[in-house]
């Protein structure tokens, strides 16, 4: 067995502490995209320059432009999201800074569109500490496949994309 000092075990004790905080603010910020909770999105997001590029949407350079379009996009009526994230991986960079890769499946449920559309998605993120808490302050997002059915009237469901994402 190795010997550790107590200051090297502190260290790692702090570390695996820090990655924790960082899966627990992804974890809150997906779910509260799915819960249409929109404070609490705003709340896992840095507050003076977050930055938010997701394949698709325009690129925002700060969180309360990007929380307006959740809130009129993903909280309309009929809409019903679920992110579920799985293979995070978080370095940690700095004392006050890390990075995380993350792979999603993304379902939602349109009702006034009539579409039922499954996303495989990877994230890219860049965390920082600021007054002793963790914030998303980079999220970039990129579908890497994409499945969209539309359902008429009876139920019955049309596959109108599969494989690779549209360009537009």
């Amino acid at each position: 067995m190795t010997d550790i000092s107590l200051k090297e075990l502190a260290e790692r004790v702090a570390q695996l502490e820090d990655e924790r905080a960082i899966r627990d603010l992804k974890a809150r910020y997906l779910r509260a995209c799915d819960l249409k909770d929109v404070d609490t999105v705003r709340d896992t997001l840095l507050p003076d320059g977050a930055r938010i590029e997701f394949e698709g949407f325009p690129l925002f350079e700060d969180r309360e432009p990007f929380v307006q379009v959740y809130n009129e996009m993903g909280c309309a009526p009929g809409i019903f999201d679920i992110h579920h994230a799985a293979n995070g991986v978080i370095a940690l960079t700095g004392a006050d800074t890390a990075e995380g890769r993350w792979s999603l499946l993304y379902h939602n449920i349109n009702l006034t569109e009539r579409t039922l559309t499954q996303l495989g998605v990877e994230y890219a993120d860049r965390y920082v500490r600021q007054d002793g808490r963790w914030w998303i302050a980079e999220t970039r997002s990129w579908r890497n496949s994409m499945l969209v059915e539309s359902f008429d009237e009876t139920g019955a469901r049309t596959i109108t994309v599969a494989g690779e994402a549209p360009e537009a």
